[in-house]
């Protein structure tokens, strides 16, 4: 277990440093071809209910997505994290001013308040058709590296336990956040598939 924690460790610097080195022209104009790729998606085009997260400055920009999920009628859930513990809500957004309007995390990153309780959770509803999901590693055979909250697991394990099931879920990278392998544990869930830029 020590062993698995410490090379994730190792990988996380590696990544980061890599992506670090990525100007941010390259990573809006890698961005948006992602965004593209999704657009194309058949299975992005058959949900109706699209959980998508609101990116740090280390990952793929998720703003003309967000746009794109509102001009087609889908409805759009968002990510409120709780830091002290691995628990993250999918909460419903509304539009794209409803987006602006969110208060600021730590992280920098836009999320409805704790005492925001009106919104509806995707799980009390009708589930998630396609989460969006971020990460710092990806391999080709859907393992993902998380920051090591294990936010997104959890809530996979959650959605096992809808009657809807476990949501179809695409992750999307960077081209430098992809890796040979990425060492996983027991609880690591895989991703059905990544999005990046092909070479």
């Amino acid at each position: 277990m020590a062993a698995l924690r410490a090379a994730k460790q190792a990988l996380r610097r590696e990544i980061k440093s890599r992506v670090a080195a990525v100007s941010d022209q390259e990573k809006l104009r890698q961005s948006r071809v992602v965004s593209q790729k999704l657009f194309r998606h058949p299975k992005y085009l058959s949900s109706q209910r699209v959980a998508v997260f609101l990116n740090m400055y280390d990952e793929v920009r998720t703003e003309d997505i967000i746009k794109d999920i509102f001009k087609r009628g889908k409805v759009c859930f968002i990510p409120r994290y709780f830091t002290k513990s691995s628990h993250m809500d999918m909460l419903r957004l509304q539009d794209m001013e409803d987006m602006n309007t969110l208060p600021l995390t730590s992280w920098d990153i836009r999320q409805p308040a704790d005492e925001d309780t009106e919104r509806e959770e995707a799980l009390d509803t009708g589930g998630l058709d396609l989460i969006l999901m971020p990460g710092l590693g990806f391999d080709k055979n859907g393992n993902r590296l998380g920051r090591g909250k294990g936010f997104y697991d959890t809530y996979l394990e959650r959605c096992t336990k809808h009657p809807k099931g476990k949501p179809y879920t695409i992750a999307l990278a960077f081209k430098e956040q992809l890796c040979a392998e990425v060492p996983v544990g027991e609880h690591d869930i895989l991703i059905d598939e990544v999005l990046y830029e092909d070479e």
